[in-house]
This record gives structure tokens, C-alpha cells and sequence, in this order.
């Protein structure tokens, strides 16, 4: 009895904990429109159909206990985006699941990894002020500790730094942004100028100089990433909006071979020893497995290798020969920027059919393997409808007189068969009428024959 009570008492904690998970996702209707500005909300747009949107359902909810644990101002909720089709269509939403955060009038997308720390840091990051203050020199070190990549301000009221605040506010979805005075940096660090701003990252800072760098929104989304980093689906995708060349050494990160080891390092090199030449135009880093560019290049590429993706053209480039050397992959590199090294596919036409042949296969596939009922619907029906109009159309009568002409012959009967027997049945009536008809057929043969002779002949008579 003891235990059959203790098994019912854990079974309500159960329930209780889980209707507490559920309730920090709050279910969004048509109403979420006129409520939503008093709140900042992250919001799942997701389709009830999608198979990814069923994958991120368990995080979704981890996401919404984080949040409400740690005390977030942030409100957690989902909306069916094809049951209020015409609200998701005003926040932007044009696939499945769409994560946005909502801020007053501000609406920014969630573009990385669908894990909870992930969404959770963007949450964190994105819903605080834009520009966040270093008062000390402790904060300042502390700061440097905790991010790969950290941008700081440094100096009073500028010009400088109200174009700092506006870049800060658009490209916070990628990165935090930091203020600091002059008395806050670190001894051993000294800018060449103030106002200036500063990227402190791979174990250095490098400063913002307007005529070298271009535009300040420009620069700060080029030097988000470190020199060198892992990089996965979610990773290439941000780093085509940098507008750089990624080089990439592409390697098998669980059982990783000699080759492998080597050019990973090799890489690195580059990356670090000759970032003054190369860093405006290239970004580096390596790739576990060639699985996912395999499908952006539509080919295929063996682990080790190393390629150079344009993401802007969808071109790529691979070395003639073996990359032994630094020097081998430094003149390969070079080669790309110049234009010597021989560019493969594009966004030609040609490309553009095949990468839309892929798409769809791909497409394809990924429904079917999601859910195959939905597959065979959306696909098969169509499909089987198509196959009865083609055939009902294949088969058709093409000449409509061939349909009655068959019939006669079925029936024994030809036009001239028919003109015989009516002649036939001519002559049977007239040998029924008698000689009369005879004779005056024979009078009027005789009146033919007269006036079928010559006038000559009349002459002579």
C-alpha cells in the first residue's frame, strides 16, 4: 500500500513539474497584437506539420524554465503561424520555426543553433540595453575573459559614439557591445587615439580607422568572428553576411588523422601570422566532415582537404595539387585573391538549375523522411491526378468519324456495298412493273441511239 501510494505521490509531482514547464510558454492568439508592446517576448513562429518545429518544442519549453528561473523580463510564448497566417506574414515570418525577439517597436531574428544555451545567451544579450557600461578597470579584465570577441567604445560623447549606439542597436543579434572611459582600460593596453573603437579578440585588439575600414557597420560585422573557429551549418550561413571568403579545412574531428591534425594547424597559421594580408577578405577555420558542403557545392570532397567557399556566388576553389607546406597554402590563397586559381560552380544559369534540381530533391526527401503520410499526399495525389488526365488524353478518339465508320464495318457494311444494293433493289422494281416499261425503256434507247449519231450520218439520210 506504502508503495503504491509513494508511486501515485511522484506521478502528481510529475505532472505538477510538467504543467509548470508548460505554463512558461504561454499559447499566442489573434490578441498577441494589441497586448504585445507592453512585453518583451521571445516568440516560436512554428507550423504544426513541420518536423524541425517538433524537434525544438522540448528545447522551446527548457527555454521558457530558464528564463523565468533566472528572472528574465522576458515572456516566453509559440504561435501557430498558419492558423494566423496574416500576423506571422506582419512580423516577417516566411519559414519554419522562426525565433524572434519583440522589443517595442524592434523586431530581431534568432539565426543560430536551436539549443537552449544558445537561444537563451541571444535572449540575454538582445533583450538589455544596446551599449552596455565598463565602469572599472576589473569589469573591463573580466569582460575580456568571458567573450571570444569583445567591442568597446572608449572616450566621452561623439559623433563616433552615437554611430556606435545605432550600429550596436542592428547588430546585437550577433555580438555585445561596451562603453568604457580611458581611466577603465587595462594598463598594458593603449589606443592611438580617442574616441576610438577597439575589437579585442585572439589574444590582441585591433581599432576602427574610417578611411581604411569603410563604414563602422561594415567593419564590426567583419570583425565579429575570431580569426579561427569551428564552423557548422548555422556558423557558414552568418559568415556569408560578412561578405569574406571562407577558407576551410575540412577534417574528420572524431578520429582525426595525422593529415587532418596538419592541416588544421596549417590553417591556424595562416590565420594568425598573416592576418595583415588576408583578414579583409578571408575568414578561416576548419569543418568536421564534408557532408554539408558537399551539398552546397553539389560535388563531393574528401576529408582532409581544404576549399575556399564565396558564399555571395556560391563559387568555391580547391588547390591544383597537394597542400604540403605553409608556403603551398599561403600561394594557394593568394591565388583565389588575385584570380589565378581556377573558380568551379557559380550562379549561372546553368547552376541555378541544378542548385533548384537539388533543392527540390532535397526538399523532397526531408518531407518524406519527416512524415511520410504528408509526403505521399502532398507529392502522390498530384501526381496520380496528372497520370489520369495524360492517359485519358493518350487514349482519346482523335478522328470522330472513325467511331461510326468502325461501327458499319462491324456491321458488314461499306459505301459501295451500299450504292450496289440499291442498284440491285432498282432493278428487281423494274422487272416487276412488266413489258410496258419495256418497251418504252427500249423506245427511249432507240431515241438515245438516234441522237448519239454523227451529223454526217444525218447528212446522208
Amino acid at each position: 500500500m506504502a508503495q503504491v501510494t509513494a508511486s501515485l505521490l511522484c506521478g502528481a509531482v510529475v505532472a505538477l513539474l510538467s504543467s509548470a514547464v508548460l505554463a512558461v510558454v504561454e499559447d499566442l492568439d489573434q490578441t498577441f497584437k494589441d497586448t504585445r508592446m507592453n512585453d518583451i517576448w521571445l516568440v516560436d513562429f512554428y507550423a504544426p506539420w513541420c518536423g524541425y518545429c517538433k524537434k525544438l518544442e522540448p528545447v522551446w519549453a527548457d527555454v521558457g524554465a530558464e528564463l523565468k528561473a533566472s528572472g528574465s523580463p522576458v515572456r516566453v510564448g509559440k504561435m501557430d503561424a498558419t492558423a494566423y497566417s496574416g500576423m506571422s506574414s506582419e512580423f516577417g515570418v516566411r519559414g519554419y520555426p522562426t525565433i524572434k525577439l519583440l522589443k517595442g517597436e524592434l523586431a530581431y531574428n534568432y539565426k543560430g543553433p536551436r539549443t537552449k544555451d544558445d537561444i537563451v545567451e541571444f535572449t540575454n544579450r538582445v533583450s538589455g540595453p544596446a551599449v552596455r557600461p565598463l565602469p572599472s578597470k576589473q569589469m573591463f579584465e573580466h569582460m575580456l575573459k568571458r567573450h571570444d570577441v569583445l567591442f568597446v567604445y572608449v572616450g566621452g560623447e561623439s559623433p563616433l559614439k552615437e554611430k556606435y549606439i545605432d550600429v550596436a542597436t542592428e547588430l546585437i543579434v550577433y555580438t555585445y557591445f561596451f562603453s568604457a572611459s580611458e581611466e577603465a582600460l587595462p594598463e598594458s593596453m593603449a589606443l592611438p587615439e580617442i574616441p576610438s573603437v577597439a575589437v579585442f579578440k585572439d589574444g590582441s585588439y585591433f581599432t576602427y580607422d574610417e578611411y581604411e575600414d569603410g563604414s563602422l557597420s561594415s567593419w564590426i560585422n567583419k570583425e565579429r568572428f575570431q580569426g579561427y573557429l569551428q564552423i557548422d551549418g548555422f556558423t557558414l550561413y552568418e559568415l556569408g553576411e560578412t561578405g569574406k571568403l571562407v577558407a576551410i579545412a575540412v577534417i574528420d574531428d572524431k578520429d582525426p588523422s595525422d593529415e587532418c591534425i596538419r592541416l588544421k594547424s596549417l590553417i591556424q597559421m595562416v590565420a594568425k601570422d598573416y592576418r595583415q594580408h588576408f583578414n579583409r577578405d578571408f575568414q578561416f577555420g576548419h569543418m568536421d566532415g564534408s557532408d554539408y558542403i558537399n551539398s552546397l557545392i553539389m560535388g563531393e570532397v574528401k576529408v582532409p582537404s581544404v576549399i575556399i567557399l564565396n558564399t555571395s556566388n556560391e563559387q568555391y576553389f580547391l588547390p591544383d595539387g597537394p597542400t604540403e607546406t605553409l608556403e603551398d597554402l599561403v600561394s594557394f590563397i593568394t591565388g583565389v585573391l588575385n584570380g589565378s586559381v581556377q573558380a568551379y560552380g557559380g550562379d549561372g544559369i546553368v547552376q541555378r538549375v541544378k542548385r533548384i534540381a537539388f533543392d527540390a530533391r532535397s526538399t523532397i526527401m526531408s518531407v518524406f523522411r519527416s512524415s511520410p503520410v504528408l509526403g505521399c499526399f502532398l507529392f502522390g495525389l498530384p501526381l496520380g491526378v496528372i497520370s489520369l488526365m495524360c492517359y485519358g488524353i493518350c487514349t482519346a478518339d482523335s478522328d470522330p468519324d472513325a467511331g461510326d465508320m468502325e461501327l458499319m464495318k462491324r456491321e458488314g457494311f461499306t459505301d459501295e456495298e451500299e450504292e450496289e444494293e440499291d442498284d440491285e433493289e432498282q432493278r428487281r422494281t423494274a422487272q416487276l412493273e412488266g413489258p410496258e416499261n419495256d418497251e418504252e425503256e427500249e423506245e427511249g434507247e432507240d431515241e438515245e441511239e438516234e441522237e448519239e449519231k454523227a451529223p454526217e450520218q444525218k447528212k446522208t439520210d
